[in-house]
């Protein structure tokens, strides 16, 4: 089995770290009370409130397949492909929810629009390096 590179641990790990965070903030975003709703901007809670459901699922497969694959990673399986391929399916769904059917795309300001297109960006990539990972023979 070839060597992976030397920056495939330090990759592998920044990323992991990035779908735990993307985790944490996701179960953050699940616990808010009605309350904690209630205190958002308006513009806010009519993007709770238009959001559906499965849009939410899927930011958790999201998240929950990033981090299993980038664990993969850093241990060398061939699952982090398959894996990083379930949350990069989860991000396309999630934007979709969000932006085709909730009109985030609509609301004032770039941020959403900013934050999605990376986490975006950031899944292709690792799908990209889990496969060139399992082309270049370090990943088995």
């Amino acid at each position: 089995m070839p060597k992976p590179p030397s920056s495939s641990r330090w990759i592998a790990g920044v990323a992991l770290l990035w779908n735990l965070v993307g985790l944490l903030a996701v179960i953050a975003d699940l616990r808010l009370s009605p309350a904690d709703i209630a205190a958002l901007p308006p513009a806010k809670q009519a993007l709770y409130a238009a959001r559906p459901f499965w849009s939410v699922l899927a930011s958790l497969v999201a998240v929950g397949g990033g981090s299993a694959g980038c664990a993969a990673l850093l241990f060398g399986s061939r699952w982090a492909l398959p894996l990083l391929w379930v949350s990069l399916a989860g991000v396309l769904l999630q934007d979709i929810g969000l932006f085709a059917v909730a009109g985030a795309g609509r609301a004032p300001g770039v941020v959403p629009l900013v934050l999605q297109g990376l986490v975006l960006l950031i899944a292709i990539a690792l799908v990209g390096y889990a496969r060139r990972g399992i082309q270049k023979g370090w990943l088995c």
